[in-house]
């Protein structure tokens, strides 16, 4: 089963203004519900300058990976900087 149909994104941005005019304290959400039971199966507090690029990764990986390498993968992923790149 491919990723992106086993799982949903769910991306909570905390404040109104763009990220990078955030302050340095703000605090995005980042969680990944599965389709299946609408458990959470991952979650991150990510600091808001880096959250447009880990929605990023994680919707490119959604569309190529099926859902056990998926999991695999983004489990070993504590927030931005374990990403590569």
């Amino acid at each position: 089963m491919r990723a992106k149909d086993a799982y949903r994104l769910i991306v909570t941005r905390t404040g109104r203004g763009p990220a990078f005019l955030a302050a340095a304290d703000r605090v995005d959400h980042i969680e990944l519900q599965s389709v299946d039971d609408l458990e959470v199966a991952l979650f991150w507090d990510v600091p808001a300058r880096s959250t447009s690029r880990m929605e990023a990764e994680l919707r490119a990986d959604l569309e190529r990976l099926d859902a056990s390498a998926f999991l695999s993968r983004w489990r070993r992923i504590a927030g931005p900087e374990d990403l590569r790149g």
